[in-house]
């Protein structure tokens, strides 16, 4: 806390995740510029560039943390002690700490202890001693946006009158020059963690089925996945696969009518700029908690798979039958949909394949159909941070 409650104080919101991770903790940073002098958002390198794209933030600080990601940085004393010291150069009065519901806040929180942040407020289920001034417990099967936005008002910080608490990123450029100016739907067939993304050659079915209905098919993708873009793309769609930085993504998925994304980052940016999403989503992370956020979507994957909840990194099953399971009928049915905005009948799969209208009410609870929430299963090749 400041001196004098009167000043809006100078805060530090921290989110080391990923680009997906830093969008849905969007809303929960502008009630914090809402409320505070000045922002700063500390993030990993991988959402360093969602980050330079919310409403609300002064400055984006980097740390590689030794203790999150897919492939953390090593833990070096150097490194720490310049966060530490550029956090104290800074002199915040009080820090946010938002972390996935299977992580733990506290070696961020003891980093701005040493910093001299005297106030600090996560959601934490472990024992933070004298770590943190307000030790917030998430509501169960919160979404990440809502447990983010909760933790924030416990802290003092609301939305202004008027923010719907969406999520949102200042307006991304044109890109009609890339995609042209016909109607299209995106493809976007990768993902960071394997098991959240169809197969290669899957996905190149789904581009040839959408062509053949008439569908516009624009396929996108990062400089690393080049090769599966031009699979998936063929001869009958256009590749954009490694010609896009995050914001031209922003912008080519703004122009689209539908959006087919796996669960991952670029299907938070879609939600981010308004577009509907046709999720693709492998049960290895509860739907509930990771699902698009605030834009009509339909989630597609058999949510009861025998990987459901362990957050394996690569399918255990041969032919990651959750995702590559999906026939072309149920994915032009959901384009088609979303895209005319009418509702996708029910199937044999009532859990996954139901059009979700979800707004951003702060006291949404649970999708009435959701499955329970399961514990970490004892797969090999496991996110970090999952128990094995």
């Amino acid at each position: 806390m400041t001196a004098d409650s009167r000043t809006p104080p100078r805060s530090l919101v921290v989110r080391l995740d990923s680009a997906g991770d830093v969008l849905l903790a969007g809303p929960a940073v502008r009630a914090v510029a809402t409320g505070s002098s000045y922002t700063a958002l500390l993030c990993g390198p991988q959402g360093a560039s969602a980050g330079r794209m919310l409403p609300g933030v002064d400055e984006v600080l980097v740390h590689d943390a030794p203790w999150v990601g897919l492939e953390p940085a090593p833990a070096s004393r150097q490194a720490t002690r310049q966060l530490v010291d550029t956090l104290a150069a800074r002199r915040f009065d009080r820090a946010l700490v938002l972390v996935s519901y299977h992580q733990s806040p506290l070696p961020a929180a003891l980093l701005l202890k040493l910093a001299g942040v005297a106030w600090t407020a996560a959601d934490s289920e472990d024992y933070p001693g004298a770590l943190l001034n307000l030790r917030h417990h998430r509501q169960p099967h919160r979404h990440e946006v809502l447990a983010a936005l909760d933790l924030a008002q416990a802290a003092g910080f609301a939305l202004p009158p008027g923010d719907d608490g969406a999520l949102r990123i200042a307006p991304p450029p044109d890109t009609t020059q890339l995609t042209g100016p016909d109607p299209y739907v995106v493809l976007h067939p990768g993902a960071a963690v394997p098991a959240r993304a169809w197969s290669a050659g899957r996905a190149a079915r789904a581009s040839a089925a959408l062509s053949a209905a008439g569908y516009r098919v624009v396929v996108t993708g990062g400089p690393g996945e080049r090769d599966l873009t031009a699979q998936v793309a063929g001869t009958h769609a256009l590749d954009l696969g490694g010609v896009t930085d995050l914001e031209r993504l922003a912008g080519v998925l703004a122009g689209a009518r539908v959006a087919v994304i796996g669960n991952t980052g670029p299907a938070h940016l879609a939600a981010a700029v308004g577009t509907p999403v046709v999720s693709l989503f492998a049960p290895v992370v509860p739907a509930e908690r990771w699902r698009p956020y605030g834009v009509p979507h339909v989630l597609l994957g058999d949510q009861k798979a025998i990987c459901a909840g362990t957050r394996a990194r690569n399918c255990p099953m041969p032919g990651h039958p959750c995702l590559d399971g999906i026939g072309d009928a149920e994915v032009l049915a959901a384009v088609t949909a979303l895209s005319t905005n009418r509702p996708v009948g029910m199937n044999d799969f009532k859990q996954t394949r139901k059009t979700y209208r979800t707004g951003p009410v702060l006291n949404q609870g649970p999708s009435p159909r959701s499955p329970g929430p399961r514990g970490p299963g004892g797969m090999a090749g496991t996110e970090r941070g999952a128990a094995t």
